[in-house]
């Protein structure tokens, strides 16, 4: 009986350590393995002048280089002079795309009303980053201009 209890007593911290996770946030471990790699590459629009009330596509490939998890991805278009931001998607940008590629389209009206005037410069940043706040941080940027109707 002693024997066993001595066993048991050398297994047990073994076994703790094993059945402990102690991150604890349900993610994959894939990205402890490699240095995590993004790449963002902007398909549309692209730098040609552009019209107030007009129309633009909006087309972004996020991705990661080594087939990991891409965890969070944004597009904002703000004013090149005063930083005003007049887009900013999707709403949450913890996309979670496990099979590492994340592509992103919409529309967005280029109108007034909401804050695009005549004769503006505008950037169209896209951004993607790891779990943590910066982690592997990557941005894209292009800019265009804005001519009244």
């Amino acid at each position: 009986m002693k024997y066993l209890k001595f066993i048991f007593l050398f297994l047990l911290p073994g076994l703790l350590l094993v059945a402990c996770d102690d991150d604890g946030d349900g993610h994959d471990d894939d990205d402890d393995h490699h240095e995590l790699e993004y790449s963002v590459n902007i398909n549309a629009p692209n730098v040609d002048d552009k019209h107030v009330n007009d129309t633009i596509h909006i087309h972004v490939n996020f991705a990661s280089e080594n087939n990991e998890t891409v965890h969070h991805a944004n597009v904002t278009i703000y004013n090149k002079v005063d930083n005003n931001v007049v887009y900013s998607q999707p709403d949450e940008a913890h996309v979670h795309q496990e099979d590492g590629i994340y592509d992103y389209h919409d529309d967005f009206v280029l109108s007034n009303e909401n804050g695009v005037n005549a004769h503006s410069d505008w950037i169209l940043e896209a951004k993607v980053w790891g779990h943590e706040a910066s982690e592997a941080e990557v941005i894209n940027r292009i800019e265009f201009h804005v001519h009244p109707e």
